[in-house]
């Protein structure tokens, strides 16, 4: 029975050891598992919070093929503008309609449009009855004058001698006066007429008058036609002086205090966007324009006017000050969420992922290099943006950069593209 007993015990302390180990051994593995977990969950969070891939690779052929061109950041002396647009406009004392004071038929018409005119040159004719009529009375008033100035020596001669009465003297000074007023009043009709007084006769009263440019100019539009009654004061045609053009530019509110009285102002037209003008500031607004929130600024063209017509839209540049400042050709920056960016050839390799097929991919490197294919990469740094002038742009980079980097002059469109294409990473 002590035997026995002894056993049982002998046993129950083995049972106790294995039961320990086994907790033991359970406890390592749970914890081994939960590191396992902890690794992989930070792995899952690390990808999930990986920034937007910034290493393209290009090989050479694809460099060759697109063809990428590589340069250096360079200090330039840019000119800051201000752009704004604008049409031309010709001052009202250098417009003017030819009219007629007198309503009549045009029985003669000399012009078109475009043709350029001179002051004084005769630019139509227009008839009327009434014509003669106002000639028939200046002949008629001259007549009656030189009889009652004879009338009047008369009543002088009896008022002297006593022997006429005083009203009769009066009222033949009275009537002379009137006379005299009346021939004064037509012969100014007859000369506005483009008639000289002095040639009226009875046997050459003139049926017609002519109508004359009132200033040098090009004909702008034509109103009237042959045939056609204008009335008094209607206009028989438009003539623009486009030697004195001016500028008329809509700036914002926020570039006004840029502007100054002076600057030059450089213009292309919409239309031909090749040629370009210039001007010079005379004077800024003081009022916004409309709803544009805008204020007018009005310069005069100077230099070249060939092909310039009141009317024509155009976009000015405004020149500010000169600055020397790092920049890029316009090509070098590239556009992407918002934000601007130049390619830099860099070192820098695409980040490898230890995922299945590694060995894959290092073979597949491996191979790339024994078949004589280099491969270079260029790294997407962000910039700034400034002035922008002789297809030239001012930049600042966001970060530091090594110094004398080689940057992507032209294709950067294609590295991007790239870039966006592969995702940056090359398995």
């Amino acid at each position: 029975m002590k035997f026995n007993i002894n056993k049982i015990r002998y046993i129950l302390a083995i049972i106790v050891v294995l039961l320990t180990f086994s907790a033991c051994k359970n406890d390592k593995q749970a914890a081994e598992n939960k590191s396992s977990e902890t690794k992989a969950g930070g792995k899952a969070e690390a990808n999930s919070e990986e920034e937007m891939p910034t290493i393209a690779t290009l090989s050479q052929e694809q460099i060759k093929i697109v063809g990428i061109q590589l340069g250096t950041i360079e200090q330039k002396e840019l000119t800051a503008t201000i752009k704004a647009n604008g049409n031309l406009k010709v001052p009202n004392n250098n417009k003017g309609n030819a009219t007629s004071l007198y309503g009549g038929v045009i029985n003669m018409l000399n012009v078109q449009i475009g043709d350029y005119v001179k002051k004084g040159q005769v630019i139509a004719t227009i008839a009327n009855p009434q014509f003669i009529q106002l000639q028939e009375e200046y002949l008629s008033t001259a007549s009656k004058i030189s009889f009652a100035e004879q009338e009047l020596a008369r009543q002088k001669e009896l008022n002297e001698g006593n022997a006429g009465a005083k009203k009769n003297l009066q009222s033949a000074t009275a009537e002379l006066n009137s006379l005299r007023t009346r021939r004064a009043s037509l012969q100014q009709q007859i000369q506005l007429m483009g008639i000289n007084p002095g040639s009226v006769s009875n046997s050459n009263l003139k049926s017609a008058l002519v109508v004359t440019s009132p200033l040098n100019g090009t004909v702008s539009n034509v109103f009237a036609k042959i045939g056609s009654y204008v009335d008094v004061s209607s206009p028989v045609i438009e003539i623009v002086d486009n030697s004195s053009l001016h500028l008329d530019l809509q700036v914002f509110e926020k570039d006004l205090p840029k502007i100054k009285v002076g600057q030059i102002i450089h213009f292309t037209l919409t239309n031909n966007p090749t040629t370009v003008y210039d001007a010079t500031v005379f004077s800024i607004g003081s009022s916004f324009e409309n709803e544009s929130k805008t204020i007018a600024v009005h310069c005069r063209v100077k230099g070249n006017k060939n092909g310039l017509i009141d009317g024509m839209n155009i976009t000015g540049i405004v020149s500010l000050d000169n600055i020397t400042t790092p920049a890029v050709p316009n090509d070098a920056i590239v556009n992407a969420d918002g934000k601007y960016y130049v390619f830099i050839q860099t070192d820098k390799r695409v980040e490898e992922h230890k995922e299945e097929g590694e060995e894959e991919n290092k073979g597949g490197k491996e191979n790339e290099h024994k078949e004589g294919k280099i491969n270079i990469n260029f790294e997407k740094v962000e910039v700034l943006k400034e002035v922008s002038d002789m297809g030239y742009t001012a930049i600042t980079f966001v970060n530091q950069i090594p110094a004398n980097a080689k940057i992507v002059t032209k294709g950067a469109f294609f590295v991007n593209a790239k870039l966006s294409n592969t995702g940056g990473h090359e398995h």
